[in-house]
């Protein structure tokens, strides 16, 4: 191939709630590949203090995983960190104070209460945009007793980059989601952060995707074998699926769906309303300054918890897929409610699940297929139910739905969102981060040209991309 139409390279670190992943991606003309390197298991571990993230472990892995995307792929132009929100480690100096919680620990509840007793939620609203989370950032540093002897706070992907390459910054698209980045200024809002007991003096400078951290330090560099930029993507990793999401028009819904599900529109204007607030809806920015309007909704999350439970009783693993093959052709299942907050922490899903079934005053079913079943369905409606709010609140008529990440592959769940939103669902691509995040340093890199817009980026995802469709039966 003619060097000056070969295409470009570069990696992807995309960590996610349960795995992570270092990814070579190619880009050309109408060329958009990845290519997994190294994929490797993440999840909370247990202290005495509480649930935490093995971040050294964390960065190990990505180490390695950068250094064989090297040896497989020497023409690797710069790296890009992705992440899940929120979440963020302190330090003082060069070191950790500890390692960095995870969002499901107890604590964000106590941390709430602290921060609505100063700042009531509504008032929060109108300033950071944000729907009510107990495991917003601004709630978990009221709780952490070690901020005060923190120089600066760093967000997971900004944590990792500062280990990479030695600089503090905070990725825009992530910081929207701490609660302290005003919605209108897109600034820290340091009144906010002194208001409610955080030194302002914690938040690193802010910068946009596309810009350059910096460079691989000496040590890192030897190890992975090559002297590489650190490039800021849409580091919250649902800003850089967005990214690589279709969105034929503005009038498409989008379900960015994993662990969780964030079920929402692109707009360019916040929906500040009160209405907007009740219903839990969020603004967090996008790449290119967008805005992602949508509503967190429990995703995969309650189906890989069931399963988990389910090969602990068997001491074996559970053939997943079969087991959604039966449920499809099983009979009609009661629904629950997907957000119950009894639901949001590890534990015996499926008997959790069952008490909330039971609550309504249904039974929940007693084979496996059908429980799947029910899970599924209820996702699918609370998907659904999200879909129908974005659409009145923000004064969308929604003509169709852009189905993307891990839960595109799951053909009961793309069939029955379809079927309970009554709107066509576009299922793919499936690895919308990792692209997400390889468009973004693509485009840094000027193989797009200088003014590529976003919606130049989702061109080439379509074409290279196409979608499975779902239409609504009935």
């Amino acid at each position: 191939m003619n060097a000056a139409h070969r295409p470009r390279a570069f990696a992807a670190v995309d960590l996610g709630a349960t795995s992570g992943r270092v990814m070579i991606g190619r880009v050309g003309t109408d060329v958009l590949e990845l290519e997994q390197v190294a994929r490797f298991p993440n999840g909370p571990v247990r202290r005495a203090d509480g649930l935490h993230w093995d971040f050294e472990v964390l960065v190990d892995h990505v180490i390695a995983g950068l250094a064989e995307a090297v040896r497989r792929e020497p023409a690797i132009e710069s790296i890009g960190i992705d992440t899940w929100a929120v979440d963020y480690g302190l330090l003082r100096g060069d070191a950790l104070l500890a390692e960095p919680f995870h969002y499901r620990d107890e604590r964000g509840a106590r941390g709430a209460d602290l921060v609505h007793a100063r700042v009531p939620f509504a008032e929060l609203y109108p300033r950071n945009g944000l729907q009510f989370l107990p495991f917003t950032s601004l709630y978990q540093l009221a709780a952490d007793e070690r901020a005060a002897e923190a120089e600066t706070l760093l967000l997971i992907p900004d944590l990792l980059a500062h280990r990479l390459t030695g600089a503090r910054v905070a990725e825009r698209t992530n910081a929207s989601t701490t609660g302290l980045l005003g919605v209108h200024g897109r600034e820290w809002d340091l009144a906010l952060a002194e208001g409610i007991g955080i030194r302002p003096a914690l938040l690193p400078p802010l910068v946009d995707p596309g810009a350059r951290i910096g460079r691989l330090l000496p040590a890192i560099a030897a190890r992975i074998g090559a002297d590489l930029p650190v490039v800021a993507v849409g580091s919250h990793d649902t800003a850089s699926a967005v990214a690589a999401a279709p969105l034929a028009s503005p009038s498409t819904a989008y379900i960015s769906c994993g662990t969780w599900g964030l079920v929402g529109l692109e707009t360019t204007e916040p929906v500040l309303t009160d209405a907007a607030r009740d219903a839990g809806f969020t603004h967090e920015l996008g790449v290119d300054g967008r805005i992602r309007f949508l509503h967190n909704v429990t995703g995969l999350w309650l189906l890989s918890e069931t399963v988990r439970s389910w090969e602990g009783e068997d001491g074996a693993p559970i053939d997943l897929p079969a087991l959604l093959d039966a449920a499809a052709a099983g009979p009609e299942v009661p629904l629950f409610d997907a957000n119950d907050p009894s639901l949001s922490s590890p534990g015996d899903m499926p008997a959790c699940i069952a008490a909330v079934v039971r609550a309504t005053g249904a039974e929940p079913p007693s084979e496996r297929a059908e429980f799947v079943r029910m899970i599924v369905e209820s996702i699918a409606q609370a998907f659904a139910d999200a879909v129908s709010t974005a659409s009145a609140l923000s004064g969308t008529a929604i003509e169709a739905i852009d189905l993307i990440g891990g839960g595109s592959l799951n053909q009961l769940l793309c069939q029955a969102t379809a079927d309970r939103t009554r709107l066509p669902v576009l299922a793919g691509p499936v690895e919308a981060t990792a692209l997400g995040n390889v468009l973004v340093q693509a485009r840094a890199a000027g193989a797009f040209g200088a003014d590529a817009s976003l919606e130049a980026l989702r061109g080439l995802v379509r074409r290279t991309h196409p979608p499975t469709h779902w239409a609504p039966r009935g």
